[in-house]
């Protein structure tokens, strides 16, 4: 590694790629240290737009969200601080000898550090009528050479290096979808969406992870015809147990969402268009099943954007493979945030860089929270090292996460490990204060079902599906390893009429409000005393409420609850 040698030294170069929710906190951390002068920093944008909230697109498409909402960064102000901003801008190839960036519109950009936030693609499936439009990987790319990403080296995909023409489709195969077919990842693809659902179109979303139930869910709210497809037994299988998915569904069915389970899509149906192109008519399954639509939304899932750093020879497996530091495996002077990156010990995958195959566990998060502090924390290390000021302490690993699912009505969190059924036996070898301990509750015919795993009292793991309190009440709990109380039934009488107990403080000062950003129920009273008090101002201030959204509600309780302990009167002091 090249060390930057602090105050008197020139500024160090970072040059950061990709202008998505990671970079533009990046950017946002490290306008200080730009503003004073120790570190020079440009910006690749492979978008022309302005670095926008992708995790709120489905809450935009549906008229929910205004599209000001979505913005997270002032370009303009970052600009003047003096970073350089390249929109449009796509990195075609890394030289990491020359320590250099090859840009598809001809030239290169230098660096000191490089920062890869190129984040995930949506995955297109493998469906007969989609063959064109999907982005194939084939065999990794030669190690001796410097490749354009999607080039032929890497196997599929428009060759970027070809011109910044081709920015438009760099996450496609050989062709774009067919009309009437998204993927809901960008801002065209929501205008599509919402177009839709002003002209009451029929809306087929194919998968039922959290992200597609909520889509299905919020259209439907907006009376718009809506059909969910998935494979499998349940949704959301890989964040409820059964019970859990089971519900789900009947609460989907009566909010208006039709649900076609056990069904494997195989083949999309097209028909002629008013303008001569052939577009998405209807979906057809394995069984035989024919679904029919005017629009057909993706949502299977993402995959790691690694072909940028597969070309320059970098370790990579389900995501470009970082350290705790989240420096590159390959180079101490690469760094990568995000969906993009797979934080993993590199003694574990020793011997598969030296035989260049590498299969290692687990996956970048997928999530907007552990993205965002990546990038602050990277951002404070880059501005320290470039003042030779102490470093920060190293990120704490990321704890399991709370899946929630925003939907009008429908009340579902989950978090933890859920995998143990009621009635498995565990392995002898623990002591009774340390062995599992699962609760399992149900009443469909209410919309109400809940299940937890404890280990020693402590929550190991919940589904809670229409009970709005005891999720919240499990979701503080889990997060600060706090014991449930013996009495389990406590939890259920929590969403009972009239005033509930709870076992712990939902406004406590330090309970977690905003799980994206680590905002506090403090942070959040602060702002609101020192500003209007809107849901809106503590966002600015705090950003709670600026990632996926689901804690809006949450706070907006809490401002109502700061506001009534302030407006009580002082008691009249003892006149004995």
């Amino acid at each position: 590694m090249r060390e930057h040698e602090g105050a008197g030294a020139p500024p160090m170069h970072v040059v950061l790629v990709g202008f998505g929710p990671v970079g533009a906190r990046f950017v946002e951390e490290l306008l200080d240290a730009v503003r004073s002068g120790v570190v020079r920093l440009t910006v690749l944008g492979a978008e022309a737009h302005d670095p926008y909230n992708r995790v709120l697109l489905a809450e935009y498409a549906v008229g929910r969200a205004e599209r000001e909402r979505l913005d997270l960064l002032d370009t303009a102000a970052a600009v003047r601080a003096g970073v350089d901003v390249r929109l449009g801008e796509i990195a075609a190839a890394i030289d990491r000898e020359r320590q250099e960036v090859r840009l598809a519109s001809g030239g290169s950009v230098r660096y000191d550090r490089l920062v890869l936030a190129t984040g995930a693609r949506a995955n297109v499936p493998t469906l007969v009528g989609l063959e064109g439009a999907r982005r194939e990987r084939g065999a990794a790319p030669d190690r001796g050479r410097v490749t354009g990403a999607g080039s032929a080296d890497t196997g599929g995909g428009p060759d970027i290096s070809r011109g910044a023409a081709a920015a438009a489709v760099l996450d496609s195969g050989r062709s774009p979808l067919p009309p009437g077919v998204v993927v809901l990842r960008d801002l065209a693809d929501a205008e599509v969406v919402r177009s839709a659902i002003h002209d009451s179109r029929r809306v087929v979303v194919l998968g039922a992870g959290v992200l597609g139930m909520e889509l299905a869910l919020a259209v439907a709210e907006q009376g718009a015809e809506v059909v969910v497809v998935h494979h499998g037994d349940i949704p959301m299988a890989r964040n409820l147990d059964r019970g859990g998915g089971r519900l789900l569904s009947r609460a989907a069915r009566s909010a208006g969402v039709a649900v076609v389970a056990h069904a494997r899509a195989e083949t999309l149906l097209l028909r002629d268009g008013r303008k001569g192109e052939r577009r998405f008519d209807a979906l057809g399954c394995a069984d035989g099943k024919v679904i029919p639509g005017d629009l057909l939304v993706l949502s299977c899932g993402v995959g790691a954007r690694t072909e940028l750093a597969e070309g320059a020879g970098l370790a990579v497996a389900a995501g470009i493979l970082v350290d705790e530091e989240l420096r590159s495996w390959t180079d101490p002077d690469v760094f990568a945030i995000g969906d993009c990156a797979q934080v993993a010990d590199p003694a574990a995958g020793a011997d598969g860089v030296r035989s260049g195959v590498i299969r290692m566990p687990g996956a970048p998060s997928g999530l907007i929270g552990p993205g965002w502090r990546q990038a602050d924390w990277l951002a404070r290390t880059f501005a320290s090292e470039a003042t030779a000021l102490e470093r920060p302490p190293l990120l704490p690993p990321e704890r399991p996460a709370v899946v929630m699912l925003k939907a009008e009505g429908v009340d579902v969190v989950s978090g933890g490990d859920i995998s143990a059924e009621l009635w498995d036996e565990e392995p002898a070898g623990h002591a009774d204060s340390c062995r599992r301990e699962i609760t399992q509750w149900a009443d469909p015919a209410r919309g109400s079902y809940l299940k937890l795993i404890t280990r020693g009292g402590v929550v190991e793991g919940f589904v809670s599906v229409g009970l709005a309190r005891a999720g919240a009440e499990l979701t503080l709990l889990f997060e600060r390893g706090s014991e449930v109380p013996s009495d389990r039934s406590v939890l259920l009488r929590l969403d009972a009429a009239g005033e509930p107990v709870t076992a712990s403080d939902p406004l406590a000062p330090d309970a977690t409000v905003c799980w994206c950003n680590g905002v506090s129920v403090q942070s959040v009273v602060d702002a609101g005393a020192a500003g209007d008090g809107s849901v809106a101002c503590v966002s600015a201030a705090t950003r709670a409420g600026t990632g996926c959204g689901g804690c809006k509600g949450r706070i907006a309780e809490i401002l109502a609850s700061a506001a009534l302990v302030a407006a009580r009167p002082l008691a009249a002091p003892f006149a004995g």
